[in-house]
């Protein structure tokens, strides 16, 4: 069973940076695509960025491209999610999520999930 732990949330000005982390239990060929999603109060969940365990291949949502940066450490079973110049609108939970389909954008194409962690932007 694959388990998923975020970390790295918290609160922070406007302009500022966060680091999230997701650290896997293990790897399968099940989760061959890494994704965070987040999840603002009355919002429905939205992909932000995305990673394949083997290329390194990444995709953006419009809205973070340029301020944030997803990586990973193979070695490590982790994947990063670097948040800089941070807005309020950026405030949300977020989720880590793994699954087969290179650059799936939808919930639904995950398999694994994990519990979340909170971001919370101040302006």
């Amino acid at each position: 069973q694959v388990q998923l732990v975020e970390s790295g949330g918290g609160l922070v000005q406007a302009g500022g940076s966060l680091r999230l982390f997701c650290a896997a239990s293990t790897r399968t060929s099940s989760m061959y695509y890494m994704g965070w999603f987040r999840q603002g109060p009355g919002k429905e969940r939205e992909f932000v960025a995305g990673i394949d365990w083997i290329a390194g291949i990444t995709h953006y949502v419009d809205s973070v491209k340029g301020r944030f940066t997803i990586s990973r450490d193979n070695a490590e079973n982790t994947v990063y999610l670097q948040m800089n110049i941070l807005k309020p609108e950026d405030t949300a939970v977020y989720l880590c999520a793994g699954g087969v389909i290179l650059g799936s954008r939808s919930a639904s194409g995950y398999q694994y999930w994990g519990q979340g962690t909170q971001v919370t932007v101040s302006s």
